[in-house]
């Protein structure tokens, strides 16, 4: 199993990359947004450029499912690795912890930014003690989610579909979780997507042809 996911890793090092590049502007932002509140109230330019921003990123782990199953099919991997003592579903585990993993890259240093900033910065009005664990749980979710969609969208024989898909799923999402808020029915919501669809893509990818 770790030389599965090894393997995905450097399949896909650019989406670590990102994630580390995204992580980055997005301890920036929070950085600016905090600075400010305290002098001037919340920089625009960060808040202008956070919600893009976080549709590129949740859309990039939307193309990182989609790139793992276009790949698999077009190069055929899977059907290679099954001369190995290894099983669909060992393949498809790895892909997945592959995609966690980067998830992680992206959003445990910006967690950590910001419960240190929390404690540098107490705001002026009482903070319910896990809201910041709430909010990153939400995100990852919607990560998460937008992985599994982009995995089943993988399995189109097109290039242009899964793209298109993946930003119109994305834009759909992103919206989602700001209206409804980062706990109860946007957990329930995601937990379900991520159910349907990790079932739906282990039916197509354990049964497919290789």
């Amino acid at each position: 199993m770790f030389t599965l996911i090894k393997r995905e890793i450097e399949d896909h090092i650019a989406y670590f990359l990102a994630a580390v590049l995204f992580s980055a502007i997005f301890i920036a932002i929070a950085v600016s947004l905090t600075y400010n509140e305290d002098r001037e109230g919340p920089s625009p330019a960060a808040l202008a450029l956070l919600i893009p921003t976080i549709i590129v990123a949740v859309f990039g782990f939307c193309a990182m499912g989609a790139s793992q199953m276009y790949i698999d099919r077009t190069r055929k991997i899977s059907s290679l690795l099954s001369t190995l003592p290894v099983t669909r579903g060992q393949i498809l585990i790895a892909r997945i912890i592959t995609a966690v993993l980067a998830m992680l890259v992206l959003l445990l240093p910006l967690a950590v930014t910001a419960a240190i900033l929390l404690r540098l910065f107490p705001p002026p009005y009482p903070i319910y003690p896990h809201y910041v664990a709430e909010i990153f749980t939400a995100i990852f979710l919607m990560g998460f989610a937008c992985y599994c969609l982009g995995l089943q969208l993988g399995f189109s024989s097109g290039k242009v579909a899964p793209t298109l898909g993946a930003l119109v799923l994305t834009i759909i999402l992103v919206p989602l979780i700001i209206i409804k808020g980062f706990w109860g029915h946007t957990v329930i919501i995601l937990l379900l997507l991520i159910f349907a669809s990790l079932t739906r893509t282990w039916q197509k990818f354990t049964s497919t042809s290789l």
